[in-house]
């Protein structure tokens, strides 16, 4: 999807702890099956683009209910009762970081918002609303904003060229590189300072989710909810804590605090 999709690079990164994911307060992928673990099916090798009529994809999907079936007879009758996740997963539209997937959780397990470069502010009224329902309605108890490296709306903010529309969306994060320009032109190597650069927008849009009313009234209620910023690494499958967890208003900066 040019000019979005950028080269896998060899870069560094600045982020710390590699994640193992902590399902305790959820039911495991054993219970809800993912869609489909085969790496190679996530690259699309059972995808016919000659397939106009898209019969090859309604054949995937009738297989992979049938496989559930199967293993759990009850397991759709279950779901379609209700949605009970404990995670709202706010992340890149990227086809390569496909949440559930990432984390091996199945349906009904992980509620999910992707956008362009995993952005979150103040007058998007999609992710907002996705916020409001996931806090209020769900009551997820944890928030990941998960940005990834080799992400190509990061590479085009980066850059001076013009793409239209999205140019207003990837402004967003050339106020992130504004933000925190010292530290950024410092790096030399193009490739670690643009890594550097998704992991600064990814935890500028977990502030953002921890500034917004929707989460800043919850923890006022008592109610139990973190919000964490995570990266995940395309060339490895791995995710990545960045050193960046917010569980009540004490971590907000003070103007931001609503009352």
């Amino acid at each position: 999807m040019p000019p979005f999709v950028t080269e896998h690079n060899n870069g560094t990164s600045s982020s710390t702890t590699t994640v193992t994911v902590d399902t305790s307060n959820t039911q495991t992928s054993q219970d809800y099956p993912v869609a489909s673990s085969s790496p190679r099916s996530a690259a699309g090798n059972k995808f016919d683009p000659s397939d106009d009529s898209l019969d090859g994809l309604l054949k995937n999907n009738h297989d992979w209910a049938k496989a559930v079936v199967q293993e759990d007879p009850e397991f759709f009758k279950h779901i379609a009762l209700r949605q009970e996740p404990k995670i709202l997963w706010i992340g890149c539209s990227d086809s390569r970081v496909p949440a559930n997937q990432i984390v091996q959780l199945g349906p009904g397990e992980i509620f999910v918002h992707r956008n362009i470069a995993n952005v979150v502010n103040h007058s998007d009224l999609n992710c907002l609303s996705v916020l409001q329902y996931a806090v209020e309605v769900l009551r997820v108890e944890h928030i990941i904003v998960c940005g990834h490296y080799n992400c190509g709306g990061v590479a085009a903010a980066c850059g001076h060229k013009q793409y239209g529309l999205i140019d207003n969306w990837l402004r967003n994060i050339k106020d992130v590189y504004r933000l925190h320009r010292a530290e950024l032109d410092a790096i030399e190597d193009e490739t670690t300072r643009t890594r550097r650069l998704a992991e600064l927008n990814t935890i500028h849009s977990a502030e953002n989710v921890c500034h917004s009313t929707i989460v800043q009234n919850a923890w006022g209620k008592g109610q139990k909810l973190a919000v964490h910023a995570w990266a995940y690494d395309i060339e490895d499958g791995m995710a990545k804590k960045l050193d960046w967890c917010v569980r009540d208003c004490h971590a907000i900066r003070g103007i931001y605090i609503a009352n």
